[in-house]
């Protein structure tokens, strides 16, 4: 392999749901710098013994950065392990600019976001037609804010299939701007760990989503999925309609 970066999404914590690149290149790393705060261990359960695993939860980008320059110039082939796709929440953006600012090559690997292990889970398609056509991944404001033309509340306007991240210890304020919009019987999703050994789905409804989030005291690796479409009942598409015509079936 190349010796460079790769930025690689682990999904959401079952090792099933790497993605077979992923695992080639977690078998093949000399070196994986992991989110050990958010990506499970039995991730790393197939690498070699003789890799070198960094753990990062303690560490800044400061600390983190000159590992990875220093590495990939002695040659060797560098994982930045994240969890779910690193293309949400994950840091990718600075730590690219970054590694481009100091001519170190790199290749992103995506993996399974959360979103969509919660919909395989629950059994439900988040896109039902009549009923649901957009979804919306987004957090509340906390350490982190949100630009204000994404708060939440003007978000909810729109009743899609939101799923919300990073948010778990700001669910009373989310309940309440999501009531400003969902009705309080609209179907809500609390996802805690999913792809973990303590993985725990509760179905609720929206007005009742802070109390049983508080209740299990689910305070972090949690996502709340708020959508029509977890109680849709009858639906159907028009694809494969035998009334329907489409470039290769003629009616």
């Amino acid at each position: 392999m190349t010796a460079k970066v790769y930025i690689v999404g682990a999904g959401p914590g079952d090792p099933e749901l790497l993605t077979v690149k992923a695992q080639k290149i977690l078998s093949q790393a000399a070196v994986i710098l992991v989110a050990d705060s958010l990506v499970p261990e039995q991730i790393l359960q197939d690498v070699r013994s003789e890799v070198e695993i960094i753990r990062t939860a303690d560490k800044t980008l400061e600390d983190i950065l000159p590992i990875m320059v220093a590495r990939v110039r002695s040659g060797q082939t560098v994982v930045r392990l994240h969890s779910g796709d690193p293309s949400l929440y994950s840091t990718l953006h600075e730590q690219i600019q970054a590694l481009l600012a100091a001519e170190i090559p790199l290749e992103v690997i995506p993996g399974i976001s959360a979103f969509q292990l919660a919909a395989a889970r629950l059994q439900v398609e988040l896109t039902v037609p009549g009923l649901v056509q957009t979804i919306i991944l987004t957090r509340i404001s906390g350490r982190t804010t949100v630009p204000e033309r994404e708060e939440l509340a003007s978000l909810a306007a729109h009743q899609a299939s939101l799923c919300l991240y990073l948010s778990a210890r700001h669910v009373d304020t989310a309940q309440a701007q999501l009531l400003q919009h969902y009705p309080g019987e609209t179907p809500v999703a609390i996802c805690f760990r999913l792809g973990w050994p303590e993985e725990q789905i509760c179905l609720v409804p929206l007005a009742q989503m802070a109390a049983v989030t508080q209740r299990e005291n689910l305070t972090r690796t949690t996502l709340f999925i708020i959508s029509p479409a977890l109680q849709a009942g009858l639906a159907r598409s028009r694809l494969y309609d035998p009334e329907y015509s489409r470039l290769f079936r003629s009616t």
